[in-house]
């Protein structure tokens, strides 16, 4: 059964994580990628929304059974395999050729959030989840090319309050910090407000991929260089 699916809504793309609490394994990983390389295909999208099935979670980030299951096993290789389909996956979202758009509709954490980060635009339920990094209480710490996504769309004075406190926010809270674009009331409003605004993009692939690529050159960079020092001694 597939844990990441997605259909189109006229021009629209929408993605279904459909795992529960949508956390990130290999498994996981590859249908996400293979989900984009599919929508990439469909010269009929000009935009992308990545929603969650589940009532609670957007994504509650790494699956933290299977890397204890790796640890304990001394599978190094398979983990040092996963942080880089890991950063495949930003990098894909971050470099995708139209606006890619999630609608949290539950609690985004940790590296879920980070994904959320890696998205052109980003709305948020009021009424239900938060959105926090964890990293500090269960002690993993930022690699730098996810700082870089972070800074990418937090202001820095509060992502080194969320950093280092692990404090959980609630929508209005990350929209007056202009981390979502807009805190809405309830599900329903959130998906049609996000459907709505996806709709309204018909922006040339050409063009558009050029500008993410120009305006996230240094994020790429990032990952590229400097990420490999922390993820090969692993």
């Amino acid at each position: 059964m597939a844990v990441v699916k997605w259909e189109r809504d006229e021009s629209v793309a929408v993605i279904k994580m459909e795992n529960g609490e949508n956390r990130f394994n290999p498994v996981f990983n590859r249908e996400f990628l293979h989900v984009f390389d599919e929508i990439e295909k469909d010269k009929a999208v000009t935009s992308v929304v990545i929603i969650s099935t589940d009532a609670k979670n957007w994504s509650q980030g790494i699956d933290l059974i299977w890397i204890q299951s790796c640890m304990a096993k001394k599978d190094f290789q398979a983990i040092r395999d996963f942080m880089y389909s890991l950063n495949d996956i930003f990098k894909r979202i971050l470099l995708f050729p139209v606006p890619v758009i999630c609608a949290i509709n539950g609690h985004a954490v940790a590296a879920g959030a980070i994904l959320s980060l890696a998205c052109d635009f980003r709305f948020m339920r009021a009424d239900r989840g938060f959105f926090f990094f964890s990293e500090v209480d269960v002690g993993i710490p930022f690699i730098p090319g996810m700082m870089a996504f972070c800074r990418k769309a937090i202001p820095e004075y509060k992502f080194e309050e969320m950093m280092y406190t692990g404090k959980r926010y609630g929508a209005p809270e990350m929209e007056a910090h202009h981390v979502v674009m807009k805190a809405c009331p309830n599900e329903e409003a959130l998906m049609a407000e996000v459907m709505t605004f996806a709709r309204s993009f018909n922006k040339k692939r050409g063009v558009f991929g050029e500008m993410k690529r120009r305006m996230h050159k240094h994020i790429v960079e990032i990952i590229d260089r400097e990420d490999c020092e922390y993820i090969e001694p692993l």
